[in-house]
Formats: C-alpha cells, structure tokens, sequence
C-alpha cells in the first residue's frame, strides 16, 4: 500500500488541471518524501520522471494524459490507491551513452528507451560500427544509427522498421536510420552484453551528432560514440496488472 505519493505532471493545460484534482484528492507530498510517483502526462514526460526518479529509488506509476502514452497507464480519476496497490512493477536498464567530440571532449548520458547518431548536414554519415572491440562494419553509409531498449523498441526503433522486442529480452537492437550502403542491410540484434562503438569517418565533411532519449542535449561533431548498458541503474515502473510492457509490445505488433 502506497500511503505517500507526489503527483508530477508536464506544462501541458490538461496534464496541470487533473494534477492539481488529484492532489487536492489524494493528498501530494514532494518527489523526496513519497514512496510512489504517479506522472501525469505523454512518454516525454514519463521519460524526464525516470530520469529524475532514479536518484530517489521509487518506483513511478504513468496515467496518459498526453498522445500515445506507450509507458502510461490509462486514465481514471478513481480508486487510484487501489490500483497503486494492485500494480505490477517492470525493472528497466538503460544505456549509458559515451560521446567523444572532434575536439576531444567527453558526453555522457543515460538512455531508457535509445541512444540515437544522426547526421548533422547535408550529407550521408559515415560510421564504422564495433561489438566488444571487433570491427563489424567498416562502413555504413546512412542518415544515422541507434541502439534500442526493450522497452524503447516501439518507439524511434519501431519507426526506423527496427524489431520489436519483448521486455524479458535479453537483447539490444542495433537500426540504421535511412541506410544506402550495404544494400538490404536491417540492422542487427545485440546481447544486452554487449558494448557497441560507432566512429564518424570523415567527421568534417559529414558531421554527425549524438543523443540520448531525444532529451534535446544532443552532443554535436561527435567523432565517436561507445553504448553499452548500465545494470547499475534500476527504474522501476508500475502497470495495471495485465496491461504491462510485455503486453503492450505484444498489441503493438498486432495493431
């Protein structure tokens, strides 16, 4: 039973106003006393929850109240403490991004759903891909690369046409973003082990810029980008109960 819980919720109008009703219900104490988050909002806004909920160790529970709402459960105003209670809880790892610059300095950041390389001008990238220190690719010629979670693969991967990948996977998905050269090349399916490098040739002439979530922190004129998860960061996340992630990634690829 969740007796204490802080309601966050993003700018938008709609999002404000059952915030503040929810509050005014349940009561809402600040993130560092509650012992559950409830996020009121899209998956933006439940990824900027994660993000900030990690240093507390409390699980977060979504109700949509934005667009797609992939990572939220749905809306109701009602019985809240019981479905709190009744919940179940999915463990996410994320991806530590590790983005070196043309000019040698260090980015890091941390990615539930993917970290993405895009190029930053009117040329293609180039980038030659690693696994665990052997060389895989020496060229891809695309408009980008990105590794994806579990969790984030029905999101940028699945628009990429990158797989579907169910929760309990074991498993990254390495998706190339608009490839021209190898032909027919899709991309490739990754221990959650292992640990992916990209280095951008010709950097100058096809300068490319690296991202963690799309949090908008993009790191440009990256010359190398290394990706492997981090099992040290635990988010924890909370579904009604058979309508968790497995669930839903199941629906998404039958919708």
């Amino acid at each position: 039973m969740y007796d204490r819980i802080a309601f966050v919720a993003s700018e938008t109008a709609v999002a404000q106003a059952t915030r503040e009703r929810l509050a005014a219900r349940y009561g809402d104490l600040p993130v560092e006393k509650a012992e559950v988050i409830v996020a009121l909002g899209g998956d933006g806004f439940m990824l900027q929850t994660l993000h900030t909920a990690k240093r507390l160790g409390v699980p977060v529970y979504g109700m949509n109240r934005g667009t797609v709402g992939f990572l939220m459960n749905a809306f109701a105003e009602d019985d809240l403490p019981r479905r709190l209670c009744e919940a179940e809880e999915a463990i996410i790892n994320p991806l530590a991004m590790t983005a070196t610059t043309v000019s040698g300095e260090v980015h890091t950041g941390l990615a539930i759903n993917e970290v993405s390389l895009l190029r930053a001008g009117p040329q293609a990238a180039r980038l030659r891909i690693s696994i665990d220190g052997k060389v895989r690719l020496e060229e891809l010629v695309c408009d980008g690369a990105l590794i994806a979670t579990p969790a984030g693969s029905t999101a940028y991967n699945y628009s990429a046409y990158g797989p579907v990948l169910p929760i309990g996977a074991e498993v990254l998905a390495l998706t190339p973003l608009a490839p021209f050269r190898p032909r027919r090349w899709r991309g490739a399916l990754l221990p959650k082990t292992a640990v992916v490098r990209f280095d951008v040739l010709q950097h100058t002439k096809r300068p490319v810029m690296a991202d963690a979530d799309a949090d908008r922190q993009y790191v440009a004129d990256v010359a190398s980008v290394e990706v492997r998860v981090e099992p040290e960061v635990r988010h924890r996340l909370l579904f009604d109960p058979g309508h968790g992630l497995d669930e839903r990634l199941i629906r998404e690829q039958f919708s």
